[in-house]
Order: C-alpha cells, then sequence, then structure tokens
C-alpha cells in the first residue's frame, strides 16, 4: 500500500524493506515481516506503546531520538496498519501533497 503513496520509493537495506520520501524512512518491514517500524510523532509514543503493550513498542534507545515505534504485523488489522503507514508518511509530506492524496482518496 505505501508503494502507492506520492514520492515513495521502496529501498531494500540489510535486508528490510522501507519506504521513503525523499531520504526520510517513513516505514521499515523486518525481513522476517513480523515487526513495521513507522513513523510517530515523538510526543504521543509513550501513551501508543503504554495503552497496547502487547501491539506497540518503542525503538531501541539509538533511536528514540526520532519520531519511530515498532509494531507487531500480526497484531494490527489491515485498516489500522494502513492508517499508521498513510500517517507516518504524512509526517514526511508537504501538507498540500498529503492534502491532495486524502482529497482522492474520499
Amino acid at each position: 500500500m505505501a508503494v502507492t503513496l506520492p514520492r515513495t520509493s521502496e529501498h531494500l537495506i540489510r535486508e528490510y524493506v522501507k519506504f521513503r520520501v525523499g531520504k526520510i524512512v517513513y516505514v521499515s518491514v523486518s525481513p522476517d515481516e513480523t515487526t513495521m517500524g513507522f513513523g510517530f510523532p515523538k510526543e504521543q509514543r509513550d501513551a501508543l506503546v503504554a495503552a497496547e503493550p502487547d501491539k506497540f513498542a518503542l525503538p531501541r534507545p539509538s533511536d528514540l531520538r526520532f519520531h519511530w515505534v515498532h509494531a507487531r504485523m500480526a497484531a494490527l488489522e489491515p485498516d489500522e496498519m494502513r492508517e499508521l503507514v498513510i500517517d507516518a508518511w504524512r509526517m514526511c509530506v508537504p501538507k498540500k501533497v498529503a492534502a491532495a492524496r486524502l482529497d482522492r482518496a474520499t
């Protein structure tokens, strides 16, 4: 689904499938496809993880400086995963690009 979003490119880096806009990675899928990392506002991630610790986890300590959260893919519903991917992508593109894409989707 991520490859359909404007300005997105897909890359294989150290066996991780990564989706990015320019040089900014907004979604990363682990080689075994069990974990998805995604862009998420730093100020909201502790609450997200605390609310659903079986589904979400903080990144490793060295990555806490980034706007990033991990999710267990098996715990995500398809619509929920889609929403997380789109929200992460929206953090990387200009507002008018996101608005144009979202207007087309409705």
